[in-house]
């Protein structure tokens, strides 16, 4: 496994007609446990709303590997991350904590924002320290298979 973000329990209102989690949770709780990352990167809400800027994403891509349901807890992984000097590049994997089994992936770009302009702006030193450091203590385990927007970072 790369880096455990988040954990989190299914809940009855995630749950849709056909007696499993509804896509559009899968994307919820991707968020949400990115923002964990984000924080320590100096770039969540509370940060962005000091700073005036952030991060938006401009592109993603999710698969849904297996059904998860109401009651079932779900730990979420990076499993790969990068960057250029506006972009961020992340792929995150969902899997049933019981049984370990992969239930979704979602990899995302993002583009980091001046909130005071509306235009993309460049990472500053120390946000790129603190991604660079990151990098490096984890990179051994991160997954490059199949992703589909490595390309997209300028380097």
């Amino acid at each position: 496994m790369s880096v455990h973000i988040d954990t989190r329990k299914i809940i009855k209102e995630w749950i849709d007609y056909n007696g499993h989690m509804n896509m559009a949770y899968y994307v919820l709780i991707f968020d949400q446990a990115w923002e964990n990352i984000l924080n320590k990167f100096q770039m969540g809400g509370e940060k962005a709303e000091e700073s005036k800027r952030t991060t938006m994403v401009v592109e993603t891509r999710t698969t849904y590997d297996s059904e998860v349901k109401e009651g079932d807890e779900v730990e979420v992984y990076v499993s790969y991350f990068d960057h250029d000097k506006k972009r961020l590049h992340l792929k995150c994997e969902m899997y049933e904590k019981k049984t370990k089994k992969l239930s979704a992936t979602m990899e995302n770009l993002s583009l980091y924002i001046d909130l005071d302009k509306r235009k993309v702006t460049e990472f500053e030193d120390e946000k790129v320290k603190i991604m660079d450091e990151f990098i490096d203590k984890n990179k051994v385990d991160f997954k490059i298979e199949n992703l589909m927007f490595k390309e997209k970072l300028k380097k």
